[in-house]
């Protein structure tokens, strides 16, 4: 009997061995075949270093607190190539389309992505899936005939002088009444402020006004919390956590109300309140604002739009009016911090302007922001922002999916069902595109010979910070007022100087945000130095006392 059990357990011993052997050699015969099938793959790649499985997402990851300087690092690692491919699925079957993703700044390949190709372009499944509970079907959000529709709608809105002009209105009414006072605040107790906060709310009170006909004044004295913004925050950085994910695992968190898509749902809820409140009140009080115009629109069939097809146009242009300026302005100022030389000139054709329009008497200056007129003669203004918009573009990046296989003009071939990936921020930092000075910051580039005339980039896609093509921001023009209009106000009465010790850094989100925001100690701006002549022995600045005398005169 023990012999007998002996040889059975001598048996399952051997039959355990060979499927022991048999399962390590079909892992050998895998993990062998799919190196081969790797090495094969990572060949064809120019861009980053691929990794078996995980292909280049640990670079990224490692990179992601510079994520926009790495990838300028890569294209420029090409040459005047300035396109590279990499995969972030390295798996048979879907390496070579989902996986796939395509970067370049050349300006030969945005534009055929832009423009001459933008049917095969669209935003994708994938980015109008993770954005629509935020964005639902908005003009940001949307391909087809539902973007054309809205485009169509929305351009002739933004072609007239008038929306301009209460831009400008809006805008205005936020430096003279709040902006100007907080800043002598600070500027009077040395206390430091958040300039990139101040400008946030600035941009959101302004384009809310634009937008519904109601400013929510989020800048006031001891900066108030909002409800509404915090919660649009929320909902937003919320969002931009769905691009870090597979499909699947968001959506399971969405299912299950977990972590950032709980967060997300209960921020929606309160955006959604507000804008429809904001409509509700438009509906019974029509006004000049964007949605009242909206209102009186027609859909393809001849329909009105509906209430929630009004709130997503309006989140859209809410989204689309608040960061974008106030990005751009934070890195103006904190450019122009670093360059008295460009802040002089600044401040030298701000006053020539003022003293043709308003006087020799720099008191008088100081009454009113400059008005529409004042400020579209402001042209080293603009210059030194579509400078910083070169060098820090507002949305530093943007994603396309590839519809049909396509070869871009450099050579690059494009399989159906992997993304585009173009990077705004490398476009400025090529010098096989702006020579090589293209890192310093140089407004006269954007000048004419002799310096009194703004001229745009010859070649339209060696500057697309307002995007290209068909999707060509529509606001374009008033970004450039709205933000003449805070600079301009802003360095007529101050000069601000960076808190030592505070670091300035990219956050990295859709839009380029200080992570840290700008912190700043606020100066009063003397306008009777040696450069300039006063009819007064007194020094003239940006005192409470010095306006009111000027405006009661």
């Amino acid at each position: 009997m023990m012999g007998i059990i002996y040889e059975h357990q001598q048996q399952r011993g051997d039959g355990g061995s060979l499927w022991l052997l048999v399962t390590v050699l079909i892992a050998a015969v895998v993990t062998s075949t799919y190196m081969t099938w790797f090495w094969a793959l990572s060949r064809r790649l120019t861009g980053p270093k691929v990794w078996p499985l995980f292909g280049s997402l640990p670079s990224l990851l490692a990179n992601r607190a510079r994520m926009h300087d790495w990838i300028s690092d890569n294209l420029r690692a090409t040459g005047g190539a300035a396109t590279y491919q990499t995969c972030i699925l390295p798996l048979p079957l879907i390496a070579r389309r989902q996986g796939l993703v395509t970067v370049t700044c050349h300006p030969r390949n945005l534009e055929h992505v832009l423009r001459t190709r933008f049917e095969n372009y669209p935003k994708g499944p994938q980015m109008q899936a993770a954005f629509h509970d935020l964005l639902g079907g908005g003009i940001f959000n949307s391909d087809g005939e539902t973007w054309l529709l809205q485009r169509k709608t929305a351009a002739l809105e933004f072609t007239t002088r008038t929306l301009r002009q209460a831009m400008a209105r809006w805008t205005n009414r936020s430096i003279r009444d709040r902006l100007w006072s907080i800043l002598a605040d600070h500027c009077a107790d040395g206390r430091a402020v958040d300039l990139q906060d101040l400008l946030l709310r600035l941009t959101f009170d302004s384009i809310c006004g634009l937008t519904f006909g109601k400013d929510p004044e989020t800048l006031s004295p001891g900066l108030p919390h909002n409800p509404f913004t915090a919660a649009f925050d929320a909902a937003t950085e919320a969002t931009l956590q769905r691009l870090l994910f597979p499909g699947f695992f968001w959506r399971l968190k969405k299912a299950l109300r977990l972590g950032s898509e709980g967060r997300l749902w209960k921020s929606l809820e309160v955006v959604d309140r507000y804008i429809t409140a904001a409509i509700a009140e438009r509906k019974e009080n029509p006004s000049d604002d964007l949605i009242s115009r909206f209102m009186k629109k027609r859909d393809a069939h001849g329909n009105s739009f509906s209430s929630s097809v009004l709130q997503r146009i309006a989140l859209n242009f809410v989204l689309a009016g608040r960061d974008t300026s106030s990005v751009a302005l934070s890195w103006f100022f904190w450019t122009v911090m670093r360059r008295p030389d460009v802040e002089r000139r600044l401040v030298d054709e701000i006053t020539a302007v003022l003293k043709q329009t308003r006087g020799p008497e720099p008191a008088t200056w100081l009454v009113e922001p400059l008005g529409f007129d004042e400020l579209e003669r402001l042209v080293y203004l603009k210059a030194a922002l579509a400078e910083t918009l070169r060098l820090y573009p507002s949305v530093p990046q943007d994603t396309k999916y590839v519809v049909a296989d396509d070869v871009l003009p450099d050579g690059t071939m494009v399989p159906a069902g992997s993304t585009i990936n173009y990077s705004i921020y490398s476009v400025g930092r090529m010098e096989t595109i702006w020579g090589k000075d293209c890192r310093e910051f140089q407004p006269e580039r954007w000048l004419s010979a002799e310096g009194d005339r703004f001229e745009p980039a010859k070649d339209t896609y060696q500057f697309v910070a307002f995007n290209g093509g068909p999707r060509t921001c529509l606001g374009k023009d008033l970004a450039y007022l709205q933000m003449k209009s805070i600079a301009s106000a802003v360095l007529l009465r101050h000069r601000l100087e960076l808190v030592p010790g505070h670091r300035v850094q990219q956050k990295m989100s859709l839009t380029l945000f200080m992570k840290n925001g700008l912190r700043v100690y606020v100066r009063p701006r003397n306008h009777c130095g040696d450069d300039l002549v006063c009819s007064s022995t007194d020094k003239v600045s940006a005192t409470p006392a010095n306006i009111a005398t000027a405006a009661a005169a």
